[in-house]
């Protein structure tokens, strides 16, 4: 009797049911077990704000493979999820929110907005962790993590009082990319730079007590309001003679020195460099070393200040407008030139970033950096694509002190005290009862919190329970592997390297794997302000889970960009498709008894009932799970799938389950029908194990419908193929090479000479030699199967007499 299968495999009656069946059984937890090796991933943690996006399903995809090949491969497999509190962009959400009400967040107060900011977590902040789900992402999500969680958020002010106590954060007044819109500093980092085309615009300084004229160059006109000196460089001969002297300030008339210094680029402009350093960092620099007073003129939210004079209260860029106008009617706008130039803009707003001068609490880096520099550098470490161990290393040699303050609510609030009847400022790990130096009980905390990526540089310990000693660190820490986009090298690896070095005396990762950017069609980035994007859950509904986590991988060469366009992912719902098909054929062309599969077995006690097709397919077979397998281990996964792809497509559907459809239909007559249906049940299964770590869903439900009763539960907690490399005859896929390229011919022939596929021919095949001749004549019943033959006629090859 043969069983019930449906023709065509239905995705939507399975992903749900099968991931539910994985929780379920807890499949995808894992405990500290001295008995068996780990292998940890910690999942880069999404913005709670986040909801998935394509370069999440490529990024999450790649570490379920990693996981779901070495939890087969009997590794002690433990994948930790968990998501990112996002100061500055889950603020900018909630107030988004308030605002649509008419309230502002001033009008809560802190302590009852953070409580807002709180709910809309609880509310919102799963969505992405469901939508993981969806995409088959086999987390521990009994160990999920929030990096404002109580424990998480200790060991936060737990590394900053370490720092602080070893001199490694302070406090200081410095230029900082600033954010009009949401008025806080934010990192170089998180600064977009775009070239657009701007002016320049050449002002006349007037010259105290000259009629000459010091003609500047500038791109920000409405900053010269806060210059308080004129630079030139040491060797510019144009300038020797006004060095020393005063320039005039326009509109407002302060004196200012002319002055030289090394940094000015004579060939920038005409030379003569105004300089403001409140407003600029390389002119921060210079006053500092020519002891210039730093006069801030543009205020936190972009508009001019009261030391603007008449422009008091402009927005900056009506202020621009104008102060050019007023040059030009006092006669001291000398010319304006077209120049395009880069223009930094908030990566979460867009708005033009200002900078500004203003206190912050810094990291200094450079004792951090040197020694993660060099565990990259001498391979304990290992990046890749190794392409990007060059840029990691430029950048951690050019590093400068990481601003980590944030003037925002939401977040970890810096652990400093100040009383506030003696000053007196205290870095604790609790808030303190007494001030410790006058016994007052008075405080304020500083107001600031601390940048997102402070929290997220711990993660890999953090999660485990650091600063306490725990099992899960013995036993997963250092994790394994690190899987993320090469957009946030700086932001979070190299930082998370520091950390783990500086906290746990131990790197945090062995590997770091940097996948590709996902790009629309046309190759530009996919983004929500450019509306480019695919959705993949709607991707996801359409074509499936597995079709989406095929179409990614298989697009994608290591390391390198996708260019994505919708019709991409038929490629992975044609696959799942044959996939099925070829399992249905067999399942119902096998009946009801379904064979063990048991392939060592078949081979060791009966190899003389194997016909060269068996030998072939199990030695093309034994070469790709070599091949699948160093794939996997060494991060070429696109090549992992194309090994299995052609494997199973090409040498396993299309020319094995070909061959002995005759031998299967008559099975349970002969010794070699039931060898061949239990090789071909035997490759299936193993091929589907080989398979499931990309296609999660569809090679469950078809180990369920083919597993014998002492076989794994799951194929998900099954045992990886090991080969069998006793099974490796190069001399087996040399003469079905031959047959091979016999049919095609065939094939070519009949196709051009227009012969219907169901007409018979007969064809006279000419062989190189009596060895050739021979092969040919004893496997001629696979080229009459194959080509549509009736009747084949042999000759050798004449040989040309010398």
């Amino acid at each position: 009797m043969k069983p019930e299968i449906s023709k065509v495999y239905d995705p939507k009656q399975v992903e749900d049911r099968t991931y539910t069946s994985w929780e379920n059984a807890g499949y995808f937890g894992a405990k500290p077990d001295t008995t068996k090796k780990p292998y940890s991933i910690v999942i880069p943690p999404p913005n709670v704000t986040d909801r998935l996006h394509m370069g999440h399903a490529f990024n999450n995809t790649i570490q379920d493979i990693l996981i779901r090949y070495h939890r087969m491969a009997g590794f002690n497999a433990l994948w930790i999820p968990g998501t990112d509190h996002a100061g500055i962009a889950t603020q900018n959400v909630v107030e988004r929110s308030l605002s649509g009400e008419g309230i502002s967040r001033h009008d809560l107060g802190r302590e009852k907005f953070v409580e807002k900011v709180w709910e809309w977590r609880e509310e919102h902040g799963s969505i992405i962790i469901n939508q993981l789900k969806k995409l088959g992402c086999s987390c521990d999500w009994s160990r999920t993590r929030f990096t404002m969680d109580e424990d998480l958020s200790s060991a936060v002010i737990e590394a900053f009082v370490r720092l602080y106590e070893k001199g490694l954060i302070y406090r200081g007044k410095y230029i900082v990319n600033w954010c009009p819109r949401c008025q806080t500093a934010i990192s170089d980092e998180e600064v977009n730079h775009f070239d657009e085309k701007g002016s320049l615009w050449y002002i006349k300084y007037p010259v105290k007590d000259s009629e000459a004229f010091l003609v500047v160059a500038t791109t920000r006109p409405e900053t010269m309001l806060g210059d308080t000196g004129v630079a030139v460089h040491p060797d510019d001969k144009r300038y020797k003679k006004l060095v020393g002297k005063t320039a005039i300030l326009p509109i407002l008339n302060r004196e200012m020195p002319i002055f030289t210094d090394e940094i000015v680029d004579p060939s920038f402009g005409t030379g003569a460099v105004k300089v403001t350093p409140a407003h600029d960092p390389n002119d921060f620099d210079i006053g500092r070393r020519h002891n210039l007073p730093a006069i801030t003129v543009i205020d936190i939210d972009g508009k001019m200040n009261k030391e603007a004079g008449p422009y008091a209260g402009m927005d900056r860029f009506e202020a621009r407008k104008q102060i050019v106008k007023e040059l030009g009617s006092l006669g001291l706008l000398d010319k304006i030139e077209k120049h395009e130039h880069s223009i930094g803009h908030c990566q979460r707003c867009d708005t033009i970033i200002e900078p500004y001068l203003s206190e912050q609490w810094f990291v200094k880096i450079k004792p951090l950096a040197e020694p993660a520099l060099q565990v990259v550098l001498n391979g304990e470490i290992q990046i890749l694509p190794a392409r990007w161990i060059k840029v990691y290393e430029n950048w951690m040699r050019n590093i400068r002190d990481w601003c980590i303050s944030r003037q925002r609510w939401w977040g970890h609030r810096i652990p400093v005290y100040y009383c506030r009847d003696c000053t007196e400022m205290m870095v604790l790990r609790e808030k303190p009862d007494r001030c410790s130096k006058c016994g007052s009980e008075s405080f304020d905390q500083d107001p600031d919190v601390l940048d997102t990526w402070f929290s997220s540089w711990l993660w890999p310990f953090s999660t485990m329970g650091w600063p306490e000693r725990t099992e899960d660190q013995g036993c997963f820490y250092p994790t394994t592997s690190l899987v993320t986009g090469p957009d946030i090298i700086f932001f979070w690896v190299a930082r998370m390297i520091m950390s783990g070095l500086e906290f746990k005396r131990a790197i945090p990762f062995r590997h770091v794997y940097f996948n590709g950017i996902v790009r629309d069609e046309s190759g530009v980035k996919m983004s929500k302000s450019r509306g480019n994007g695919i959705d993949p859950l709607e991707m996801i509904d359409k074509f499936s889970a597995d079709a989406v986590r095929f179409s990614l991988i298989g697009l994608s060469a290591e390391g390198q960009d996708i260019n994505l366009a919708e019709n991409d992912f038929e490629m992975g719902r044609n696959f799942a498709n044959k996939v099925w098909n070829a399992f249905r054929f067999l399942r119902m062309a096998i009946g009801e008894e379904i064979p063990a599969g048991d392939l060592s077995n078949i081979c060791a006690n009966h190899p003389d009932s194997m016909e060269l097709s068996d030998r072939w397919i199990m030695s093309r077979y034994t070469k790709t799970i070599d091949q699948a397998t160093t794939a996997l281990e060494k991060f070429r996964f696109s090549e992992y799938l194309d090994r299995l792809h052609a494997f199973f497509w090409g040498d396993f559907c299309d020319w094995y389950v070909e061959l002995i459809k005759p031998r299967l239909y008559n099975r349970n007559d002969s010794d070699n029908g039931r060898i061949a249906g239990e090789i071909a049940i035997g490759i299936l299964k193993n091929t589907m194990k080989m398979l499931h770590p990309v296609i999660p869903f569809i090679t469950e439900e078809i180990w369920q419908k083919l597993r014998n009763e002492n076989e794994a539960e799951s194929i998900m907690v099954s045992a990886w193929p090991i080969a069998d490399r006793s099974m490796k005859s190069a001399a087996d896929e040399k003469d079905m090479g031959l047959l091979q390229e016999v049919v095609g011919a065939i094939r070519n022939i009949r196709s051009e000479m227009r012969v219907p596929p169901g007409r018979k021919a007969n064809v006279k095949i000419r062989a190189n030699d009596a060895i050739e001749g021979k092969l040919i004549n004893a496997n001629a019943y696979y080229i009459r199967a194959l080509a549509g033959i009736d009747n084949i006629g042999l000759a050798l090859r004449e040989t040309k007499k010398p």
